[in-house]
């Protein structure tokens, strides 16, 4: 039986332990280690929050800033059991909770300052744990972005934890952007202030473009045994310099990543898609769901500022509940850059979009929050336009009908290291509009399983975004049986995490199957 550590800040196999798309998948790897008979150790930071009323298992005593520190580690129920695999959290007073989920901080005057010391203490515990030996013989301790690749700082560097180099360290990259870089000196929040007895090799740590500061994301990519994206097509994707807006590459470390491919340890595997215990809404409920989401966020004192937007949603809605709209074209994602920037940039072409959509008695519902710039767009033109449909909250049961009943799906990410929407969508036969980058180009096949759209600069893309909208709109009206052809492909399409764990069995963990 092969025994693996999974460390992430994230973990949507505990209530309340999620913040993006990480946390899904610590959930589901796992699982499907599980399944294949192997023993998995899931540890995340408890935020002073996820410890309380379990198991405590040991206490960690290790060395910090020249001083003598004491972590707990907490074994914790999961939301659901499952065999050979057990979940802890690592509880220390300094690692707080932070403003995003709950678990993140937020610091504009000095990125990283507050998660940077969080995370330092989480890994120096999590490695005083290993070499106790609390988590049994590990062979494989699979890391999750920059918040745990300071294991390997220490494995690389830290007198104390030599018996790291004897495992097996896998890096999953799940969102580039976000990098944990911190300076090598003068700063409390600094590599030098919390480790003053580990030598520190400049050259080895540093950032390419902030020479006097560590960058926790290259440190993942430099000295993991494999590092591995999210989708084959995203691999590719950041091999290359990014040119910001029309390319999202490598973020200022295409050539970390280019040397980690060179050495055969860069992959790029698709995540998989959950197709069991699906959360079914009834068909036919997707105006009823919206009206009751609505009237629960007006009761909420949070909601107060946005109360006039969402009676106004309210009142629109109810129009269509005797009059239905022919053709529902919608979007669900966190309003942020990364998903909506050509609409931001261009509110002229997604007004295109409704006016196209207006000619078939079609409508657009978007649902989600984000950065208020976004939010404040979206108000704008859902005042402005009849056929336009924006919920601005979170509803599960909203969700599902919104992937259940609509016709279309759109996904217009400026990139995307793998994306979860568009398998959602697909697995209830919604044919999804997509740009064609990173996940999404290894999962939407044009005229086959939908629609997607590419182009040289940001002109081009969207001219082809609103000519591949009226591709669709003209299959959909004129030539059914193509439509239910492409509906069908892509309710058949299946990203399991069976396929992908496969994979990492063979390329990332090298262990026989």
């Amino acid at each position: 039986m092969n025994n693996f550590l999974f460390v992430a800040a994230e973990n949507d196999g505990l209530a309340n332990c999620k913040a993006g798309g990480m946390g899904d998948v610590v959930r589901d790897v796992p699982r499907m280690i599980s399944e294949r008979g192997d023993k998995v150790h899931v540890v995340v930071p408890s935020y002073g929050r996820l410890h309380h009323g379990e198991l405590l298992r040991t206490n960690l005593n290790f060395s910090l800033r020249g001083l003598g520190y004491m972590a707990e580690l907490y074994e914790v129920k999961p939301k659901k059991e499952y065999p050979n695999i057990v979940h802890y959290v690592l509880h220390h007073p300094e690692i707080e909770a932070g403003d995003i989920a709950h678990i993140y901080h937020n610091d504009p005057e000095e990125p990283f300052y507050t998660d940077a010391i969080k995370y330092f203490i989480f890994c120096t515990a999590v490695a005083e744990a290993i070499k106790k030996g609390a988590f049994g013989d590990l062979d494989v301790v699979h890391l999750h972005d920059w918040h745990s690749s300071l294991l390997l700082f220490l494995r690389q560097y830290h007198p104390e934890y030599k018996n790291l180099k004897d495992l097996r360290f896998v890096y999953s990259i799940h969102n580039l952007a976000i990098q944990g870089i911190r300076p090598f000196d003068d700063n409390y929040s600094s590599v030098k202030n919390w480790f003053p007895n580990v030598p520190i090799d400049y050259k080895a740590l540093m950032d390419y473009r902030y020479k006097d500061c560590i960058n926790l994301m290259a440190v993942g990519i430099r000295f993991a045994d494999a590092v591995h994206t999210v989708s084959p097509s995203y691999k590719e994707d950041i091999l290359l310099p990014s040119s910001p807006p029309e390319f999202i590459g490598g973020e200022g470390l295409e050539r970390d990543l280019q040397k980690a491919d060179e050495e055969g340890r860069l992959f790029g595997i698709l995540n998989g898609c959950n197709y069991k215990n699906i959360n079914k809404e009834s068909k036919g409920f997707i105006y009823r769901n919206t009206v009751k989401a609505l009237f629960r966020w007006l009761q909420e004192e949070s909601k107060k500022y946005k109360a006039d937007f969402l009676a106004h949603t309210g009142e629109k809605i109810m129009e269509f509940v005797d009059n239905r709209p022919k053709f529902i074209a919608s979007s669900v994602a966190r309003l942020t850059e990364q998903k909506f920037y050509f609409f931001m940039r261009s509110p002229e072409a997604f007004v295109e979009i409704l006016k196209k959509l207006e000619k078939v008695d079609g409508i657009f519902m978007l649902l989600g929050t984000g950065a208020p710039e976004y939010e404040e767009l979206f108000r704008k033109l859902s005042y402005e336009h009849k056929n336009f449909i924006f919920t601005n909250g979170q509803s599960e049961n909203l969700i599902d009908s919104i992937y259940l009943e609509s016709d279309l799906y759109f996904m217009p990410s400026l990139f995307e290291p793998c994306g979860i929407s568009q398998m959602l969508a697909m697995r209830n036969g919604n044919p999804c509009l997509v740009h064609n980058t990173g996940g999404l180009k290894d999962t939407v096949k044009h005229m086959k399983t939908g629609f997607s759209f590419d182009g040289e600069n940001y002109e081009e893309k969207i001219k082809n975004m609103l000519e591949t909208l009226d591709e669709a709109l003209d299959v959909y009206q004129n030539d059914k049986p193509t439509w239910k052809k492409i509906q069908t492909a892509a309710k058949r399409m299946r990203f399991t995490w069976k396929k992908s764990v496969d994979e990492y069995y063979k390329v990332l963990y090298r262990l026989e199957s």
